[in-house]
């Protein structure tokens, strides 16, 4: 048994200059939509299609499917704001997408009143789950590799003080925040400690947000905060915004440390690989590549996929520069965590989890 959830994302590279367009108007890749062709179109969330997390993991699945099945057209346009959301869906109805698809938990309002207007178009969302039948949802359970990473965070801390920060308050987001907590909670409790969680409590659902995905500045400013205040380990869940945390626990030389989310910081910012103690990472791209091969291919597209550790839909990225550091006795703890959230033998409480 690997001493870290591992999960595989298709090998993920973030070279997405070539499939980065200026929003709105980006050309479809792998066609123009003659006869035969699939056409799948995204919207992407505010973050943009470079945010290194969950709307670039979502366009490398729409890169993967092209790849895998030269049948398939691939198209995005970016969201500036969240007024964005619906001209950006509607736009793409009216270029007659197969199948149109919303990144993020706040496109869910907009979309849902898209895909009402147009019964008879396809659509998907992530992070998000939309009832009804010309809507595809795909959620993950992030709380469970959350709940890992606040156990293997609390074993680390040097200083008993751990952190957490939102982009914004929504449960896509604090469904991290709450395994993190609660993560920490069980080592306590394990192991008659006191670690204490900065940022974030889920029993008041009181906590710190950057309110935005994208301002790296605030990710230092917030992070410089946490650590004034002793924290040494921090789980940013804020999209772009992390990259912030990222540069500034990089400069600590190992004394401060980083947690990514969505999928491997290594992978998607490899400058700042150093400091990620590990990433708790979510299989957007691997989702969003079968719903767009399997519709490509006449499968029916409808209800929805939660991904959790028992289908490898989340999990934990390896330790990569950390490895060395981590006990091995903690190592093997976090992965005995990780099987006893599967058997049923660690119930998570976190209200954010999908149903």
């Amino acid at each position: 048994m690997r001493l870290v959830t591992v999960l595989a994302v298709g090998g993920l590279s973030l070279a997405l200059a070539a499939g980065c367009g200026k929003p709105p108007e980006k050309k479809a890749e792998g066609g123009s939509g003659s006869s035969g062709q699939y056409k799948a179109c995204m919207v992407t969330d505010t973050g943009g299609i470079d945010d290194h997390s969950f709307n670039a993991s979502a366009w490398q699945g729409m890169q993967d499917a092209k790849k895998d099945d030269s049948k398939v057209e691939i198209q995005n346009t970016q969201s500036s704001s969240e007024q964005d959301y619906e001209p950006n869906l509607t736009k793409f109805v009216n270029a007659k997408c197969d199948l149109v698809i919303g990144v993020g938990g706040l496109m869910s309002d907009a979309l849902t009143k898209v895909a009402k207007a147009n019964p008879k178009q396809k659509f998907a969302i992530i992070d998000a789950s939309v009832d009804l039948p010309n809507v595809y949802s795909m959620q993950f359970n992030t709380a469970q590799p959350a709940f890992q990473a606040g156990y293997l965070a609390a074993g680390m801390s040097k200083t008993g003080k751990v952190a957490t920060y939102g982009g914004v308050n929504i449960p896509p987001v604090t469904i991290y925040m709450d395994g993190f907590w609660e993560g920490v909670q069980y080592y306590n409790k394990a192991k008659h400690k006191n670690v204490q969680v900065l940022g974030w409590n889920e029993k008041s659902k009181k906590g710190v947000f950057a309110n935005s995905f994208t301002d790296q500045n605030k990710g230092q400013s917030l992070t410089k905060t946490f650590i004034s205040q002793g924290a040494d380990i921090i789980l940013p869940v804020a999209g772009g915004t992390a990259l912030g945390t990222a540069a500034t626990t990089v400069k600590s030389n190992g004394k401060q440390s980083t947690i990514f989310v969505d999928f491997d910081g290594c992978v998607s910012a490899k400058n700042y690989c150093s400091t990620f103690l590990t990433s708790v990472t979510k299989g957007i791209a691997a989702a969003v590549q079968k719903a767009v091969e399997g519709a490509q291919q006449g499968k029916a597209l409808t209800g929805s996929y939660i991904g959790d550790l028992s289908n490898d839909g989340v999990g934990l990225a390896p330790y990569h520069e950390w490895e060395s550091k981590v006990p091995s006795a903690l190592q093997k703890d976090v992965t005995q965590v990780g099987a006893d959230i599967k058997a049923g033998k660690i119930t998570i409480t976190s209200g954010a989890q999908p149903k």
